[in-house]
């Protein structure tokens, strides 16, 4: 189906990728997608732990600090956790994981994610895991799930060229550029004249060379 055209900032229009569209990604790619942005996410989180948890055996503390120092971990990760989506949303519209399976982030005009519409997103995607992830179960039909349907966005296919291909079409370029340029006639010249002229003269005195008369 065709897409339609919607208002942007600035009276300009650009494309609105309806429901329907095939170039949506489905419920495979992106649990695969998020997959790993959750292992980059941890990776991260428990080795940052780890190193704490080093600081903290070197350095020992009271019991009491000790306790206090549990719960703002766990609101450290949170925050880590958001800014990690956020952040890669409103910045290229990939995570990790996105990139990897190359897909992208985009509001409903393929246009780019701001920071607010990033949050309620991260904020959606979180209330959709309850009950049972059942906020991501329309992704199965309508390819939309709650977070997405929150904030106005959608995931689309964003395929990427190799580091092959994208050093090819440099090449390609460079290559179209050191091309000579056919050479351009000024307006007002008479080339085919002169040429004509040239050749009959030197018709005439071929002729001349050789003995015949020329016939004015």
């Amino acid at each position: 189906m065709s897409s339609a055209a919607g208002p942007l900032e600035g009276g300009s229009t650009v494309r609105t990728v309806p429901e329907e569209d095939p170039h949506f990604v489905g419920v495979v790619t992106r649990t695969v997608s998020w997959v790993l942005d959750a292992v980059a996410i941890n990776v991260v989180a428990i080795g940052t732990g780890l190193g704490a948890e080093l600081v903290l055996s070197i350095f020992p503390v009271s019991p009491n600090f000790a306790s206090v120092l549990k719960p703002i971990a766990g609101i450290v990760y949170i925050v880590w956790c958001g800014l990690c989506f956020v952040l890669f949303w409103s910045w290229t519209g990939q995570t990790l994981g996105a990139r990897t399976m190359q897909i992208r982030v985009v509001t409903t005009n393929v246009g780019r994610v701001k920071p607010a519409r990033a949050v309620v997103r991260w904020v959606g995607m979180n209330l959709a895991m309850l009950p049972l992830f059942a906020g991501f179960a329309p992704i199965l039909f309508g390819r939309r799930g709650f977070p997405d349907w929150l904030a106005r966005t959608v995931v689309i296919n964003a395929p990427q060229r190799s580091l092959a291909q994208a050093r090819e079409a440099t090449l390609r370029k460079a290559r179209e550029d050191q091309r000579p340029r056919p050479a351009v006639i000024a307006a007002g010249s008479e080339p085919n004249a002169s040429a004509s002229g040239d050749g009959a003269g030197s018709r005439r005195e071929t002729r001349e060379g050789l003995g015949h008369t020329p016939v004015d």
